[in-house]
């Protein structure tokens, strides 16, 4: 394969004496939708808030093979790294087209600013519904939809999720799945924190496996849906 998009390198994190990801190692090379897997407490999202430079962390993060050491989070966007949090956290007070228009608030490039939200409006059609409507009235899984497309109006270049269908109904659930399938398909490069591994297997190319901030299994997602072992963890069975 190309050099890594992103690599971790022995990433650790603690809270204070308590260790939440011990020396971990993973890449994510251009292109790839990579899963991270495990289940409540398992270090998935500190990952995330490491690589977003939210939690202080030790080992080595690289970014197109440089170092991320000392950059600050307002400055990962620029760089290309986009990350949509775990629970929405949508403005609730502000409409839908103001909540996508804060996705691209480092932009000037008015023109394509206008084409990627109509992008957006395209992979989620509620939202293009609901453009007007103040996003506090929406439906938990029209939150997460909005969560999303607003992170993808900064236009990165790897989309860092964290449990993008936690807390939703089925039907809602392969929607979301469906619209990150088809980003992938599009040529964005995702890490996609999911306790729902039988979904995100199906769209994934890698996953990693975390227990007590540990890794413990990695490999072609076709390969992790067939273990034995996750299946018994994840699938039940």
């Amino acid at each position: 394969m190309n050099t890594p998009l992103l690599e971790l390198q022995g990433l650790s994190v603690h809270y204070g004496s308590l260790r939440a990801l011990g020396s971990i190692d993973l890449v994510v090379y251009p292109g790839e939708l990579v899963t991270l897997l495990g289940s409540n407490g398992a270090g998935k999202s500190t990952t995330l808030r490491a690589i977003s430079a939210l939690v202080p962390a030790h080992g080595q993060i690289l970014w197109r093979g440089g170092s991320l050491a000392g950059v600050p989070a307002h400055r990962l966007l620029k760089l290309g790294i986009g990350h949509c949090p775990e629970g929405r956290r949508v403005l609730s007070r502000q409409s839908v087209v103001e909540n996508l228009m804060l996705g691209a608030y480092l932009r000037r490039d008015t023109a394509a600013i206008h084409t990627d939200l109509e992008r957006c409006y395209g992979l989620f059609p509620r939202l293009a519904e609901r453009r007007s409507q103040l996003a506090g009235a929406l439906s938990g899984g029209e939150q997460q939809m909005l969560a999303i497309a607003r992170a993808l109006m900064g236009r990165p270049e790897l989309l860092l999720l964290d449990e993008p269908d936690l807390g939703l109904a089925p039907k809602l659930v392969g929607e979301v799945m469906g619209a990150l399938a088809q980003l992938h398909c599009e040529g964005l490069t995702l890490l996609l924190v999911e306790q729902n591994a039988e979904a995100v297997l199906e769209i994934a190319d890698r996953g990693y496996v975390l227990e007590a901030g540990q890794l413990t299994l990695q490999g072609p997602a076709q390969e992790l849906l067939a273990n034995p072992s996750l299946r018994a963890a994840y699938l039940g069975g």
